[in-house]
């Protein structure tokens, strides 16, 4: 109840532990980082960007449409033009030829009167209407012609009213035919120019219209494939980036993903998803090396208590000899067995002080790491259980070994793994090697455990970095220990293999590469 009641009482110490799990292997602080600065950015979606485009399609495919609306149009008002100027060179052409009869005849007077005002009206009508493919002067010209023409058409028909002979051959009508037909030809002249020019401002306008349909279709065609290849681009080049990134996750390399644009879209909130699975990954992960190691822990506690019975019982022994036969022993004497005492206990507090150093929970500090010491160290740890099991390990390393960049703490519980795992395969009183030397194709050192125990068999090899499989006796064994190990060594980009033959024994490669900077540097995942 006690023990319940404190920690109701103090959930932030609950908290604190939390997250030294959850830190103890992981991005997190990176996650959280790259988490903010992914959601930071203006937001401008694929969504966003798909309307925008078919807007800009249907503004532009608008704007086509009113321009050729109003080209149309202007085509029609010339159109309507030539039509009225046609109609009014026929009114003009046939006052004139009845113009001919009267003079040659004395005949049609009032129908050359009749057609000259029909032309005249025609015009005056439609004066307002074609202002603007006309200028006022010109159409004042014309229409004072018309006027002038009519006029004097007016003065032979009041001459004919007072029943003069021959009117037509008199001088009178000469002077009056040759101004007619000065007017009569100007009048004709202007509506054939008008003709000629509106024919002319007709098809250029046809040609513009046909070239504005020719490239308005044209600019349309790159517009939408620049769209199109533009989003496909988007969409593409992200996918690509989210399967490098998963394959990088598959690898066993869990940074978190960073922005890669200026804006965020759909694919930042995939990114924020993803990098959210790999906190939880990174923290189970965690979680699970840690309950590895602390089986680990249990497995070399078993030696551990074995070994210190014997400095334990030592010094008891000494302790009560000293008591009972404390009178009758020289100072000399005393002090030797005090030294003993005092040597067995420190033999004692370096066998804890191994194994706490082993058990410590701790963040990850990568840092240049000598492997040859570490593998040293590695055997003393396990060396009660090497004593225990009567069995031999012999380990050879090349000399000026290059130093590696990786978690000393963590590349131990990897080794301990696997000399744990070799000590199960091997039998009483048997050999196992461990080699080191540098691979210079991979520019990496290499780390070969060996044992000549019965070996795994060939159908299950590829299996035995699988979570949860293993080939040891129900109880004895989780299958977790290689999975585990293989995620460290990942995390260190580096790689671990194995070779087996029934019957001979098995071999773990563990290949990481070389540290590339100063020794004295060290950094925090």
């Amino acid at each position: 109840m006690e023990t319940l009641q404190q920690t109701s009482e103090n959930p932030e110490k609950k908290r604190e532990g939390d997250d030294s799990v959850k830190h103890l292997y992981g991005h997190i602080a990176d996650i959280r980082e790259a988490q903010q600065t992914l959601m930071s950015r203006r937001h401008f979606s694929v969504r966003k960007q798909i309307y925008l485009g078919n807007v800009l399609v249907f503004l532009f495919v608008l704007l086509i449409a009113v321009v050729l609306i109003l080209n149309n149009e202007k085509v029609q008002t010339r159109l309507n033009f030539l039509e009225f100027v046609n109609e009014f060179s026929a009114e003009v052409q046939q006052a004139r030829r009845y113009e001919k009869n009267y003079f040659l005849y004395g005949t049609n007077l009032s129908d050359a009167i009749e057609n000259i005002h029909l032309a005249k009206s025609l015009f005056a009508r439609e004066l307002d209407t074609f202002s603007e493919l006309q200028d006022q002067m010109t159409r004042q010209t014309i229409l004072n012609k018309i006027e002038s023409y009519e006029s004097l058409l007016g003065q032979l028909f009041q001459k004919q009213q007072q029943n003069v002979v021959d009117l037509h051959k008199t001088p009178f009508s000469k002077d009056i035919e040759t101004r007619l037909r000065e007017y009569g030809q100007e009048i004709l002249a202007s509506a054939q120019s008008m003709m000629t020019i509106e024919k002319r401002a007709l098809e250029q306008s046809l040609d513009h219209s046909r070239n504005f349909h020719i490239y308005s279709i044209l600019v349309l065609l790159v517009f939408l494939a620049m769209n199109a290849w533009l989003l496909v681009g988007r969409i593409y080049s992200t996918l690509n980036r989210f399967s490098v990134y998963a394959q990088r996750i598959a690898s066993g390399d869990f940074r978190p993903i960073l922005p890669k644009r200026k804006f965020r879209d759909e694919f930042t909130d995939l990114a924020v998803a993803i990098n959210e699975m790999i906190k939880e990954i990174d923290t189970r992960e965690a979680v699970l090396i840690q309950t590895h190691k602390m089986r680990a822990v249990g497995t070399l506690t078993s030696g551990v208590a074995h070994e210190l019975n014997n400095p334990l019982n030592n010094i008891m022994l000494t302790a009560h000899m000293l008591l009972e036969d404390y009178q009758e022993l020289s100072d000399d004497e005393r002090k030797d067995m005090l030294k003993d005492i005092t040597e067995e206990t420190d033999r004692a507090r370096k066998i804890i002080r191994n194994l706490l150093d082993f058990a410590r929970e701790s963040s990850s500090a990568m840092e240049s790491v000598d492997l040859h010491k570490l593998l040293k160290e590695t055997i003393t740890l396990l060396e009660n259980q090497i004593r225990l099991s009567g069995i031999t390990v012999d380990i050879q390393f090349t000399d000026d070994l290059p130093r590696i960049h990786g978690d000393a703490q963590k590349l131990q519980q990897v080794f301990v793994n696997l000399l744990l795992n070799a000590m199960d395969a091997s039998k009483k009183g048997g050999k196992i090697q461990v080699m080191g030397c540098l691979d210079e194709k991979t520019d990496a050192v290499k780390v070969t455990v060996i044992d000549y125990g019965d070996g795994i068999p060939h159908h299950i090899v590829s299996s035995v970095f699988d979570p949860f499989f293993t080939t040891k006796p129900k109880g004895k064994g989780t299958g977790l220990g290689l999975s585990v190990s293989q995620g460290i060594v990942a995390k260190h980009g580096g790689t671990i293999k194995v070779k087996s033959k029934e019957g001979s024994g098995s071999s773990f490669t563990v290949n990481l590469p070389v540290v590339t900077f100063p020794d004295h540097l060290s950094f925090h995942l």
